[in-house]
């Protein structure tokens, strides 16, 4: 469905009265197409800035280089003089330890806001303060946080992604991927997150370029809607889909897959010895599994006094009770791989709850919870499993809602409008890529910032 203000703006007949009114414009937010490209920061203009003494600066140069960027200087003091658009900004804040220090952030953005361009990209690096001992520079490392989050919700009605990764000195090679995801044109919905990088071997060396070449995808609920989106977009890194929904999805399902060329698996994963049916095919029919995007889900929606328990345990069945047990299975029998991914779609109601969704909102909550509990015990085979949560992304199901609450869920967010099936599929896929290997454990949302939550 088109952006009924953008009609408004771009109609000859109603502008005038949009303008009147107030009403806000969204702009056309830039996304990638296609599979990742080597060379994606080519004719970019960015800029480089730095606290004195931060260790996160060269390794960001050295990838956006890689991505074809041309070599420029360090901000300099004559900065707000040099009126030309910035289309990158990256900021090593890594020293900044103390009220001092933390005033380099004011300096170096203060002489750039108005310069940077319409979907520019802003990334901000951090010490990592749950590695740092000094209680006054872990509190500034965290500080940064709300910094970003402040500077996404100012810059985001022009289109502009702001984000922040905490890296220990350790961490630095495994900075690579984060660097390319986020100062990409892939992170058009994602803004305002903190993101921890953690020292991971192989990081920076990982393959950019058809990064999922030779690895087999799961992606369940892959019918139609988001999870075809991240179908899709996983074979264009070159993985081999295997595309998972219920059986009275089979005809989409089948479509879907010819179109394609997923293999298809049509199947119930809350019936009995489901997990154990999803196993012993990937086996037989793939040698096992790389990736696994735990996409389906359902919603059943009353008010707790007015919810029958069928439509509780439905809901917790599909959305978190049929995860863990196709995990368990896949992990106990050895299926899914050394250095695989696990992404499970969570929810902004599972992070700031809604009425008439407690079911739907425990369930994604516990998403949350379980990746950062399996963290751990998964570090050990190199798996990394997180937890991405959508917010308002427009797909038949949105389209469906009343006219007034579909606006206030398109509008509530710094861009001021809807995401698209294409940017969750953007941040899964990157999750599922070897440049992403640091990340583990974590919760990022989709959702241009949106209010509900922030």
């Amino acid at each position: 469905m088109r952006d009924g203000l953008v009609r408004l703006h771009n109609n000859i007949f109603t502008r005038h009265l949009a303008r009147a009114l107030g009403l806000p414009k969204p702009v056309a937010l830039a996304r990638a197409a296609g599979a990742y490209p080597a060379a994606p920061f080519a004719g970019l203009r960015v800029v480089y800035a730095q606290a004195p003494g931060g260790y996160a600066l060269a390794a960001m140069r050295a990838v956006l280089a890689a991505g074809g960027a041309a070599p420029a200087p360090l901000q300099s003091a004559d900065a707000a003089a040099d009126t030309a658009p910035v289309d990158i900004f990256v900021f090593d804040a890594t020293a900044c330890a103390g009220v001092d220090t933390a005033r380099l952030l004011y300096a170096a953005f203060h002489p750039l806001m108005r310069r940077l361009a319409v979907n520019a990209r802003v990334l901000v690096v951090a010490a990592d303060p749950t590695h740092v001992i000094d209680p006054v520079a872990a509190a500034t490392a965290r500080g940064s946080e709300g910094f970003v989050r402040s500077l996404a919700k100012e810059l985001g009605p022009r289109g502009i992604t702001v984000n922040l990764v905490y890296a220990a000195p350790d961490a630095v090679g495994s900075l690579a991927g984060p660097v390319r995801f986020f100062c990409g044109r892939a992170t058009t919905y994602v803004t305002g997150q903190a993101v921890h990088v953690a020292r991971s071997g192989g990081a920076a060396d990982a393959p950019v370029v058809q990064a999922l070449a030779g690895k087999v995808a799961l992606v369940t609920g892959a019918a139609r809607g988001i999870g075809l989106a991240l179908a899709q977009r996983l074979q264009e890194e070159g993985a081999r889909v295997v595309a998972l929904d219920v059986p009275a999805a089979a005809t989409a399902l089948e479509a879907a897959c010819s179109q394609f060329n997923f293999t298809p698996l049509a199947l119930d994963i809350t019936q009995a010895g489901a997990a154990h049916q999803v196993a012993a095919f990937l086996g037989a029919h793939c040698g096992g599994v790389d990736v696994v995007v735990h996409n389906a889900g359902v919603t059943r929606d009353r008010r707790l006094a007015n919810m029958k328990a069928p439509y509780w345990d439905l809901v917790m069945d599909v959305n978190f009770g049929a995860v863990a047990a196709l995990d368990r299975v896949l992990l106990d029998d050895g299926v899914l791989h050394d250095a695989g991914r696990i992404v499970c779609l969570s929810s902004i109601s599972g992070i700031a709850g809604n009425a008439g969704q407690s079911n739907y909102a425990m369930s994604k909550a516990a998403l949350i919870g379980y990746v950062a509990a399996q963290a751990p015990l998964l570090a050990g085979r190199a798996i990394c499993i997180n937890a991405v949560a959508p917010g308002f992304i427009e797909t038949p199901m949105t389209d469906a809602m009343p006219f007034l609450l579909r606006e206030l869920g398109r509008r509530a967010n710094a861009f001021k409008q809807g995401g698209q099936p294409r940017d969750v599929a953007e941040l899964v896929t990157f999750l599922a890529t070897p440049g992403a290997s640091g990340i583990s454990g974590q919760t990022i949302r989709v959702c241009g910032q949106a209010l509900l939550g922030a």
